[in-house]
């Protein structure tokens, strides 16, 4: 088949090309959804590279707190072992490619969508999914639900695949934010906001986590809007590279925390939005095997992204 359906959604399917039914089934990526667990993405190797958490379970106190946010894991080559952490270890509110803030002012009401322990992201449902030969994309709607029960935000967000030589996974980020309830402020520091990449809990364990910045000798703590910073760490006897890069386009002023050894790291802005306005958020994560710790080969990899 050209299109494969995914059982009970709604979803519009697109191709980023034209493809034959023959190199659709042999040579494509594809989207499996585990119904109102996950949604893989997978290689047309059969792999998973890439897989959505949005499960929501409130049987009891900690299976709430553990489906209370939404996220991905990046997969290793395997298929089956993550990259990333999920729910529990340190810092059990740390999980994969995640967004959140633990200051969300409304009108003077506070809402943490960080720790989510009285709040709680919550997919709605799926807008978009599509595959093609060289890649796939998921965009789903969020709804960010504050202290009182109700969304203080409408996300979109969309995690895209995309296959390119040597790397081991190339996945762009982006969320659009919207207020539904009145003006918001998003704001915290960097250590309990923004748009993070959180590795395994192995990486807490062996505190392997190393970081390269675009130039030589940045703090982080002192030079805002950072282009890109890559983390390197390690997971049993395989390193690996996350770079994280943020688009031109994103609201300016961003801080970002990449320091930790156990390995969160990522940018985190002030930002405001009035009722009914929105804005987006744009990053790519390069994620390849290896201690990749060469400047020059990180900035060729931004640069490719930045035109």
């Amino acid at each position: 088949m050209l299109y494969r359906s995914l059982s009970s959604l709604s979803i519009i399917l697109l191709l980023f090309g034209t493809l034959s039914a023959e190199t659709r089934a042999a040579d494509a990526y594809s989207v499996n959804d585990t119904e109102g667990k996950f949604a893989d993405i997978v290689t047309p190797e059969g792999k998973v590279i890439l897989r959505y958490m949005y499960e929501r379970d409130t049987t009891d106190e900690a299976t709430t707190f553990d489906t209370a946010k939404v996220y991905a894991h990046v997969m290793s080559d395997d298929g089956e072992t993550t990259l990333t952490k999920g729910a529990g270890g340190k810092f059990p509110h740390h999980r994969g490619i995640f967004i959140g803030w633990n200051k969300l002012d409304q009108g003077g009401k506070k809402h943490d969508l960080w720790h989510v322990k009285n709040t709680e992201q919550k997919h709605r449902k799926f807008e978009e999914i599509e595959f093609a030969e060289k890649g796939a994309r998921i965009t789903s709607v969020i709804d960010w639900i504050g202290v009182d029960g109700k969304p203080v935000v409408v996300e979109q967000r969309t995690y895209k695949v995309t296959s390119h030589d040597g790397v081991h996974a190339m996945i762009d980020f982006s969320s659009t934010l919207r207020a539904v309830d009145g003006d918001i402020e998003l704001n915290g520091d960097p250590e309990h906001a923004g748009i993070q990449f959180r590795p395994s809990q192995l990486v807490a364990e062996n505190q392997s986590a190393a970081y390269t910045f675009h130039e030589e000798g940045t703090d982080p703590t002192k030079t805002l809007d950072l282009p890109w910073v890559a983390e390197s760490f390690q997971i049993g006897n395989q390193w690996w590279t996350a770079q994280h890069m943020s688009h031109s386009s994103n609201p300016k002023g961003a801080r970002w925390s990449a320091y930790r050894d156990y390995g969160r790291f990522g940018p985190f802005t002030v930002v405001k939005i009035a009722d009914g306005d929105s804005v987006t958020f744009r990053y790519r994560f390069c994620i390849t095997k290896g201690k990749n710790q060469d400047r020059t080969t990180l900035q060729a990899t931004y640069d490719r992204y930045a035109n």
